[in-house]
C-alpha cells in the first residue's frame, strides 16, 4: 500500500507540471497525462510515434465527469455500462474542455469510467480527466504486463508507477463502443 500512496503523490507532482506518467490502468499499462493539457497530449503522440489524427482514450472517475466533459449524453448508457462485464470505453459526441489535439475532427472523444482504485484515486486527486493510451510505440503489440514495456517507452516518461509492476496477470484492452440512441456499435 505504501507504493500506492507514494505513487499517487509522485504522479500528481508530474501531472501538474505537464509531465507524462507510465501507470497501471484498469486494463493494460498506459501512458498518461492531464487530458486538458495540449502540450502533454502532444508529447504522448511523440512518445508513441503516433499520428495525432488517431484518437486517445481518456479516463474519468465517475458518470458526473462524463456529463461535465461532454454534451447530450443519453443517460440510459450508464445503465448499460454498470452491467458491462469488461471495462468499456465509449465514444461520446460533443467533447467539452479537453486539449484540442485530443478531440477527434468530428468533435467526439473516447472516455472510460474507471473503476480501478489506483486510477480512480489519481483522477479524483488530479481533478481532471487522465489520458490513457497503451504503453507501446504505435504498431507494436500492446504490453499486458510492466516487464513487457520497452525501454524506449520507459525512458521517455517523467515518472513510472511502482504499484503493480510485479503483477503477472495478463490484462486486455477495453472494449470500445459508440452509443447512439440505445444502439451499440462495437468498435473493438
Amino acid at each position: 500500500m505504501d507504493d500506492f500512496v507514494t505513487d499517487i503523490e509522485n504522479c500528481l507532482h508530474v501531472l501538474h507540471r505537464g509531465g507524462i506518467i507510465l501507470y497501471p490502468t484498469d486494463t493494460v499499462w498506459g501512458l498518461g497525462c492531464d487530458a486538458t493539457n495540449e502540450d502533454a497530449v502532444n508529447r504522448i503522440y511523440q512518445i508513441k510515434k503516433r499520428d495525432d489524427s488517431k484518437a486517445l482514450i481518456v479516463l474519468v472517475a465517475s458518470e458526473r465527469e462524463v456529463l461535465r466533459y461532454t454534451a447530450g449524453v443519453d443517460l440510459s448508457l450508464f445503465d448499460y455500462l454498470s452491467e458491462a462485464p469488461v471495462p468499456t470505453t465509449v465514444i461520446y459526441e460533443n467533447a467539452i474542455g479537453f486539449a484540442q489535439n485530443l478531440v477527434a475532427e468530428d468533435g467526439s472523444i473516447a472516455i472510460r469510467i474507471c473503476r480501478d482504485a489506483f486510477c480512480k484515486t489519481l483522477i479524483k486527486r488530479l481533478g481532471r480527466p487522465l489520458v490513457s493510451t497503451s504503453a507501446n510505440i504505435s504498431g507494436i503489440p500492446t504490453p499486458t504486463q510492466f516487464d513487457q514495456i520497452s525501454n524506449e517507452i520507459k525512458k521517455a516518461v517523467d515518472y513510472m508507477v511502482l504499484f503493480r509492476q510485479n503483477d503477472k496477470v495478463h490484462h486486455q484492452a477495453s472494449s470500445i463502443i459508440r452509443w447512439t440512441n440505445g444502439v451499440i456499435e462495437k468498435i473493438r
